[in-house]
């Protein structure tokens, strides 16, 4: 008798140990956590399989917190539901005069939507077609509507002190290559050489850039820019030095608002087409009751769109997005706000009340965007069961293969078995998405990290993932 109970308690101990385990953070993210100086109280984690009811592991997972990049897949995940992944972005060319012997009597006009994929080569496309519809000559001034936004959506400060860095460029209906000069920087034996990926003649720079020899480092912190922007031209200066080591580095910047580089880009191509063009740039309020539709060009499919979104992070893609969402599903102009109520209204329906939920700008550049790690793990659970799951999943980056993850856990067990997104700000560090186990059994994973020491999490994220992959 004596040994049966001995038998039923430690049966009873060894139930009690594996009722705990699911809830204790695994001592490897532990570790990680107090070599980088942060506190679990600052930490959210969640993880669930995708076809459980509930979680296996919760930290903090209530807890409403600052996700960084991360709320691009709330964004995303929304719009792809509501615009369905097929969904394509509008540009269209329109006139007030008259075409004849090869030449427009009056002013082109050219009507945005919001298209957040729109570049060069788009643009280039459209102006051949318009070509080909026999106008060479435009005698009046290229004229943009972009009444799809409400006009103070491109009119907001920069989020940080970067003023002239292309992640702080505000969204626009009318949006070229998303206002974003690429400078690139390589050197050889004797010189550092800058150049424009896609030459504006508009940016002239200033080279004052010294080559050293040596590691590369990080090469942002031994260089410097200065940009004086006029309304015809931008000065941008180099200073410091570059290593022949760093091989080509790529520095983005936003030099011209979003009417001044569509102009510019205009001006460009229609010349390199062959067309002439004297004319002035203006916007309008309302397109002119005499106003003639000549073309529409469509972009891309939405469930390709978002892959770059996702990704690489990109934050103003991601703003494109949230105020398409709520051009679509409210009444016009679109706003941030209208788009923000679209989202929480799309949650609503699918049962996820999400009451601490902030969304400001859709894309995680934010101080005042919220979520728990909780509510969004349980958004990523639903999405797997939905419709749109395989365009969602293949927006985001492969582990250690490809996107913002490109780096991260090479040559382990786990390499190339989760698809996952990352955030960073000042204080902020998160990760969120997929995870296959060593059975392909897929977990959802979230963590959140609101710290001053936030960026030192990477090891502790690593390891939870890591910890993931090992689940039987």
């Amino acid at each position: 008798m004596k040994k049966l109970a001995t038998l039923i308690l430690l049966l009873l101990v060894q139930y009690s140990a594996s009722a705990e385990l699911p809830n204790a953070v695994p001592s490897t993210v532990v570790d990680a956590l107090k070599k980088a100086g942060i506190p679990q109280n600052s930490v959210a984690i969640f993880v669930q399989a995708v076809d459980a009811k509930a979680p296996i592991l919760s930290l903090n997972a209530d807890k409403s917190l600052n996700p960084a990049s991360v709320m691009k897949l709330v964004t995303t995940n929304a719009a792809l539901d509501l615009l369905t992944p097929v969904y394509r972005w509008k540009t269209e060319i329109y006139r007030v005069g008259e075409v004849s012997n090869n030449t427009l009597y009056g002013n082109l006009i050219v009507k945005g939507y919001g298209d957040p994929s729109f570049g060069e080569a788009e643009f280039r496309r459209l102006l051949i077609s318009l070509k080909q519809m026999g106008v060479k000559d435009i005698q009046g001034d290229l004229v943009l509507d972009k009444t799809v936004f409400a006009k103070n959506v491109g009119s907001r400060s920069t989020f940080d002190s970067e003023t002239w860095r292309a992640y702080n460029a505000m969204p626009s209906a009318f949006l070229v290559n998303g206002r974003n000069t690429s400078f690139k920087f390589v050197a050889n034996e004797k010189l550092v050489n800058i150049s424009q990926e896609v030459e504006l003649p508009e940016v002239q720079i200033v080279n004052n850039m010294k080559l050293i020899q040596g590691a590369c480092g990080d090469w942002r912190d031994h260089m410097g820019y200065k940009v004086q922007s006029s309304a015809t031209t931008a000065l941008v200066t180099f200073s410091g030095s570059f290593s022949p080591e760093c091989g080509e580095r790529y520095l983005e910047l936003s030099v011209f608002d979003d009417e001044k580089y569509a102009f510019f880009m205009f001006k460009k191509l229609w010349l390199e087409l062959g067309g002439k063009f004297g004319g002035q740039l203006q916007t309008q309020a309302s397109m002119p009751f005499q106003a003639v539709k000549m073309l529409g060009q469509e972009s891309q499919p939405l469930g390709y769109v978002v892959r770059d979104i996702n990704k690489w992070s990109n934050n103003l893609m991601a703003r494109q997005l949230l105020l398409t969402i709520a051009a679509e599903k409210n009444v016009l102009p679109a706003t941030e706000s209208k788009g923000a109520d679209a989202i929480k209204t799309w949650l609503n329906g699918k049962g996820l009340n999400f009451n601490e939920l902030i969304i400001e700008n859709g894309s995680g550049l934010s101080r005042v965007e919220r979520i728990s790690a909780a509510h969004l793990g349980q958004l990523l659970v639903s999405t797997y069961q939905s419709p749109v799951m395989p365009e969602f999943m293949a927006s985001l980056s492969i582990l250690s293969q490809d996107g913002t993850v490109q780096k991260r856990i090479k040559d382990a067990p786990v390499s190339g078995r989760a698809h996952l997104k990352t955030g960073s700000l000042d204080g902020v560090s998160a990760i969120a998405g997929y995870v296959l186990d060593a059975n392909s059994h897929r977990h959802v994973l979230v963590m959140l990290v609101n710290h001053a020491n936030a960026a030192a999490s990477k090891n502790a994220q690593d390891a939870l993932i890591n910890w993931v992959h090992q689940q039987p």
